[in-house]
């Protein structure tokens, strides 16, 4: 089962979205929070697994308190945060994976895709909306090609684990990864496995993050 936690400044939307998804068979809804502030209580309490978080709230914003709740806890004891906007905004996407988010969706996104990105990012992987894919990537490649410092830690990956990386960060699933290097899908996800253990990094958003801004994956090649 899958524990969520909801926090949104509107009463009606914690109430609408907490209905949708109280309905699944696999979803419970813990509780909910009203501001940044609060989700980071009640992160503490409730223990979630997924935290459904709005990005403009009073008191404390949605990409600060995800970057608290992300900071707090270690591994397996930080919950996915999956954020929740109606704005479609460059600055507000970039901080809140930097802020440590698993995924971002547009709040007028259909009902099933709702249900569907909880699910995807309770299991690890990073969920994107495609506006927000295409804005991430541009915003890459507008940056100056200057070389970048790559973190040590990228000397623990073998040849095979830094072409996985690269494909992951170029948005291919584990399918399509599979089909490319003529593998199993499970040794893919064996090797996903192994790259998040040694970059230290959540699920695949936090691989595409980490890979552009290392400069591992230039947009363009």
């Amino acid at each position: 089962m899958i524990r969520l936690l909801i926090v949104d400044d509107q009463a009606m939307v914690r109430q609408g979205f907490g209905a949708l998804l109280a309905a699944q068979p696999d979803l419970v809804v813990v509780g909910d929070a009203g501001n940044g502030a609060e989700a980071v209580t009640a992160v503490r309490e409730l223990r979630p697994d997924v935290v459904l978080m709005d990005i403009r709230m009073p008191v404390l914003d949605g990409v600060e308190a995800t970057r608290r709740i992300t900071a707090a806890g270690n591994g397996a004891d930080v919950p996915k945060v999956l954020m929740l906007t109606t704005f479609d905004l460059d600055d507000y996407v970039f901080e809140a994976l930097r802020a440590g988010a698993s995924g971002f969706l547009l709040k007028d996104a259909p009902a099933a895709d709702l249900v569907n990105a909880v699910r995807v990012v309770a299991a690890g992987e990073g969920l994107l909306a495609p506006s927000v894919t295409r804005r991430l990537i541009a915003e890459f490649a507008s940056r100056p090609r200057a070389d970048r410092p790559k973190p040590e830690r990228l000397n623990a990956l073998t040849s095979r684990e830094t072409e996985v990386l690269r494909l992951i960060a170029r948005g291919r699933s584990n399918t399509e990864i599979a089909a490319d290097l003529v593998v199993a899908e499970q040794t893919v996800k064996t090797h996903v496995g192994r790259i998040l253990m040694k970059l230290e990094l959540r699920d695949r958003a936090q691989v595409v993050v980490f890979a552009y801004e290392t400069g591992l994956v230039v947009p363009g090649e």
